[in-house]
């Protein structure tokens, strides 16, 4: 069977084109592989809004013919919480980085998770500030260079996916720009779940974390990433043998059990008559 040819240019703002993004960033692998699954799915383009930061994935609505908002830095699914709120029918995607979710809007980040809102959140994780002066970030491995870090980061990065797990996210997965098709079906199953739905996607810096670190050949860095992946399953099996700079991809959680947020608060308003008063607890000031 012939593979389906997608065209690409009726998802995008052409006029925003050239892309920002330095040679061998792996964004542009993550905005084509959001793309098409947005595509396979089959999504009315007006009901999907996608909502970044500040960063380098935050550039990414910019590129895209969705509703779209680019917010302030860390903020990201603040806003996204009352878009889905006041519009729970539209399909709501942020983008954001390690940063940007993690340090800067870490809150954020880990009450949305505890809220179970359905929100699909795509993670570019490079493992610095890439755009924002190259500082470490929550993501950066130990003894990795930065620039508030130049003889070597000191503490020890988060497992971002294994936090959303921990603060109770619906759905979570990670994978690696080096496996594209893969990134596709993560994406399409986030998406398609009900809850917070996390994909984190690890993604080069060749510019502001490969030069630093010595790995500044795009080509070399996405070849470590593949190198590097352990599938959950093969990680478990490995256990204490699994070696320290391992990546481990595929799905940490697909739990629909939990109750999301924005259908338990439609129902408290049901319950309530309509529409929250001054005087009920969910009007109250």
């Amino acid at each position: 069977m012939a593979k389906k040819l997608i065209d690409y240019n009726k998802y995008l703002r052409l006029d925003k084109f050239p892309l920002i993004w330095c040679p061998g960033c792996g964004d542009g692998i993550v905005l084509k592989a959001i793309l098409r699954a947005i595509d396979q799915l089959g999504l009315d383009q007006d009901k999907v809004c996608m909502v970044s930061g500040i960063g380098c994935s935050s550039r990414t609505p910019g590129y895209v013919d969705f509703n779209t908002l680019h917010t302030t830095h860390g903020r990201a699914l603040a806003f996204a919480t009352g878009v889905k709120m006041a519009r729970p029918e539209l399909h709501v995607i942020v983008v954001t980085g390690d940063g940007d979710a993690c340090a800067i809007g870490g809150n954020h980040f880990i009450h949305a998770a505890r809220r179970n809102i359905d929100i699909t959140v795509l993670l570019y994780n490079n493992w610095i500030y890439g755009m924002t002066g190259g500082q470490a970030s929550p993501a950066t491995p130990a003894g990795d260079r930065a620039s508030t870090a130049p003889f070597g980061a000191i503490e020890p990065n988060f497992d971002i996916a294994r936090l959303a797990a921990a603060a109770g996210a619906s759905f979570v997965a990670r994978e690696t720009v080096a496996k594209p098709a893969l990134m596709d079906k993560l994406i399409v199953k986030a998406i398609t779940r009900k809850g917070f739905s996390l994909v984190e996607l690890m993604t080069p810096c060749p510019t502001t974390y490969g030069r630093r670190n010595r790995m500044a050949n795009p080509v070399d860095m996405v070849e470590d990433l593949k190198q590097r992946s352990v599938s959950v399953a093969k990680a478990e099996r490995l256990g204490d043998e699994l070696p320290d700079n391992a990546i481990v991809t595929g799905v940490f959680v697909d739990d629909e059990s939990r109750p999301e947020y924005t259908e338990r608060y439609a129902r408290l308003v049901e319950s309530l008559g309509g529409a929250p008063s001054t005087t009920s607890p969910v009007g109250a000031k």
